[in-house]
């Protein structure tokens, strides 16, 4: 039985190691947490979503949407423990990040084919096959072995997590409970503002202090998780038009609208916890606690984690992979997960999966479909400037004739995805 190295116990590196194993292949997954951390987790356990607990959009009309149904019909272990530790998000799969992450280590865990092994990588064995999924807060040790493997240097952006609060901190005389248009659940808290009051919310927030970045370290940002405080800086409608959007919003008690809404949602089972969407941050602890308590409702908010920024790194994939997620100058060695430039926690797990495909097989998932999609930007897309990604339909590759219609094109484009699917499974069995 052949054996397989994994570096990283994050989404893209259980996944990639599930579905290995279950292929029967003997694989030791390599994991430096607790013993060794990072400036971002705070758990021990594996595939800890570090910046939201938010999967994003379910229906498989939204890319991402069309993405998880793809993994699900591939048996994801990651979709398999969200699904059953789902919080209500409205139209979004969000999970409680804990329950999720403990239900994902437990299975890695108990899984007869895998063995765990708690120490930090520094050097790579080629002796078997090796897929590094370290993830975008990999070690420097690490870091510097892959630059010597790859003969390349890292690019770079920064990420940012948002502030979580308790749902019993919130002044619910003036948030109310609801979603965008009342789809869904309907579980979202809304903390409503005046234009007066946001005007004042923004000039505070726009001169607030931040937390020092390392004077090398240089900021570049992606755009999906961009610090509200940097957003805010490109005008003073730019939020209006992003996460404080009041549009689609009223009170369902007053039918009030208003000028701009901020959104939180919730991050547990419980329901005792709440994250505030789209607030990544860097300002400093007492400055998130200052401003961010300027918003109505959250004037007694008691912050459980405050937002924190990050750097993340990722490798100049279209110059270094091939379309099964190969190293081109090394074939024992693979990657996956966000190190590949795939942005987001289910892109992640997709690359997991067509590394585990790409290594086991020899075979690349069909461009029509969203995961074949995905690895096609990351390996084919221009090496210049080379920047993460979302999965969207705009990478998918063209329908054979236009449709002009939005929602019935991107009804096509998840019709024709998992009919390419099917027959890639049929194929493959």
């Amino acid at each position: 039985m052949e054996k397989v190295s994994i570096i990283g116990a994050g989404l893209a590196g259980c996944e990639c190691a599930w579905q290995l194993a279950n292929m029967g292949f003997k694989v030791e997954l390599y994991e430096m947490r607790p013993k060794n951390t990072t400036p971002a987790h705070k758990t021990a356990y594996f595939a800890e979503l570090v910046c939201s607990n938010s999967l994003r959009a379910n229906a498989t009309t939204n890319a991402v949407g069309l993405l998880k149904q793809e993994l699900r019909e591939l048996n994801s272990l990651v979709m398999e423990c969200a699904d059953d530790t789902k919080v209500p998000a409205g139209g979004a799969l969000a999970v409680d990040r804990e329950k999720f992450s403990e239900m994902v280590t437990e299975k890695i865990k108990n899984h007869s084919n895998i063995t765990v092994i708690n120490q930090e990588v520094k050097n790579i064995q080629y002796t078997n096959p090796v897929i590094i999924a370290s993830g975008p807060l990999t070690s420097s040790c690490l870091a510097e072995e892959i630059k010597n493997i790859t003969g390349d240097e890292y690019l770079y952006f920064f990420d940012a997590a948002a502030p979580i609060i308790t749902k019993d901190s919130i002044d619910f005389g003036k948030a109310f409970i609801g979603s965008r248009y009342n789809k869904g659940d309907g579980n979202y808290i809304n903390c409503p503002m005046s234009e007066t009051e946001y005007k004042q919310f923004y000039n505070n927030l726009i001169e607030a202090e931040r937390a020092p970045l390392k004077e090398f370290e240089k900021e570049i940002y992606f755009e999906g998780c961009m610090p509200v405080e940097e957003m805010a800086k490109r005008g003073e409608k730019t939020l209006l038009f992003g996460p404080l959007k009041p549009v689609g919003l009223e009170n369902p008690n007053t039918k009030e609208r208003y000028h701009a809404v901020v959104q939180l949602r919730q991050d547990n089972l419980e329901g005792t916890l709440y994250n505030m969407v789209g607030f990544q941050t860097n300002l400093k602890w007492g400055e998130q606690k200052r401003v961010l308590r300027m918003i109505p409702g959250l004037e007694n908010a008691e912050f459980v984690r405050y937002g924190v920024m990050h750097k993340n790194t990722f490798i100049n994939s279209p110059k270094l992979l091939d379309n099964k997620l190969n190293l081109t100058q090394q074939k024992n060695v693979f990657f996956a997960g966000q190190i590949t430039g795939s942005e987001g926690y289910v892109e992640a797990v997709a690359t997991g999966i067509a590394a585990a495909y790409g290594l086991a097989k020899d075979v690349t998932f069909p461009k029509e479909t969203a995961i074949g999609a995905l690895i096609s930007y990351i390996t084919t897309t221009s090496t210049k400037n080379f920047q993460p990604m979302n999965v969207n339909f705009g990478i998918f590759e063209p329908l054979a004739k236009r449709e002009k219609n939005k929602k019935e094109r991107y009804q096509k484009y998840a019709k024709r995805a998992l009919k390419s699917l099917e027959e890639f499974k049929k194929n493959d069995n």
